[in-house]
């Protein structure tokens, strides 16, 4: 089994998501049959888009620097590619995802290469690949919460690798981490304790 581990937290030791992403990759190569591949895209960030990118990825010159930053797009999704389960560790920040990780998915959606446009709209060329994402977020946010509808996280995230054909994505979720000692502990340990059911 091939996995991907993506980290896009800026916080550091302090981070939810990094703690929870980390003991989900543990679990799931405890057995030592996992080839993993580690990227921190806050650490290491990846470049957001840029036209002469977009010029560059359709044929057009480019220059050395351009060239690299082409190069090392197409390298992060070639590591997705090549990946049977990707886990990612996703705060929410400002009711959506971290820029750092954003930019990181921007690399993904490539024509020809993780999706086509269809005569019915776009076309997933990913099936088969499993998504498992450490969400983590300060208040509450899922169904039934009066701010469900500022969901732009784990929505946008469901959406996107819909559209890369990817049905099975799930989520691994710490919610009101920001509402007391308490409460972070309580949503930490229901969130590995799901987190071990989910990978079991």
């Amino acid at each position: 089994m091939k996995l991907l581990h993506i980290d896009s937290s800026i916080a550091g030791a302090g981070s939810v998501t990094r703690d929870l992403s980390a003991e989900i990759v543990a679990v799931l190569s405890g057995a030592g049959t996992a080839e993993v591949t580690y990227r921190d895209v806050a650490a290491a960030p990846v470049s957001h888009l840029s036209g002469a990118y977009m010029a560059g990825l359709q044929g057009a010159p480019v220059d050395d620097a351009m060239r690299s930053e082409l190069n090392a797009g197409l390298a992060a999704m070639e590591e997705f590619l090549a990946a049977d389960v990707v886990v990612i560790g996703a705060p929410m920040y400002n009711f959506g995802i971290p820029s750092q990780l954003k930019a990181w998915i921007d690399r993904l959606a490539v024509p020809g290469k993780t999706f086509n446009y269809g005569e019915r709209g776009p076309v997933g060329l990913c099936q088969g690949k499993k998504i498992i994402v450490a969400s983590a977020r300060g208040g509450i946010f899922s169904a039934g919460s009066p701010f469900a509808a500022l969901d732009h996280q784990e929505t946008y995230l469901q959406s996107f690798f819909g559209i890369l054909g990817i049905a099975d994505v799930s989520f691994v979720r710490a919610e009101g981490v920001a509402m007391g000692p308490e409460a972070r502990a309580k949503a930490i340990a229901a969130a590995k304790e799901h987190a071990a059911k989910l990978v079991a």
